[in-house]
């Protein structure tokens, strides 16, 4: 296990896919995500807490009721067991980073559009 350093702005900000796992340890998992215009992550809801930072783009947060517009800058926390929903609502790219405690996904994974991200049995 060596963690990892790096420079997570940049990271997300050059990420071109839908998904990409940066690292996954035993207790928690950093993701980057470049969602599209108009594009979701879809209501889900995970037995953990997550945590979101959004690095370019203008995007719709719902956690349960509540709805706020977010950017640059923002950051967010969903408590564990509550749905919850990202929509870029902007006409850019929506860049943003996740920490997952405890991991969400496969290690190493990347799926280019979320299409792929649909499509992946290890993901259901």
């Amino acid at each position: 296990m060596h963690g990892y350093i790096g420079n997570i702005e940049k990271a997300t900000l050059e990420n071109e896919n839908f998904r990409a796992v940066l690292y996954t340890g035993p207790d928690s998992q950093l993701v980057v995500m470049s969602i599209q215009p108009q594009e979701e992550i879809g209501k889900e809801a995970h037995s953990i807490d997550q945590f979101i930072r959004v690095e370019a783009g203008r995007g719709e947060i719902t956690i349960g009721e509540r709805v706020e517009i977010v950017s640059d800058g923002f950051a967010v926390v969903v408590p564990a067991n509550t749905m919850h929903n990202v929509v870029n609502v902007g006409e850019e790219l929506l860049k943003l980073y996740t920490i997952y405690t405890a991991p969400q996904h496969k290690d190493g994974t990347v799926h280019k559009t979320k299409a792929d991200a649909e499509a992946d049995p290890d993901e259901h």
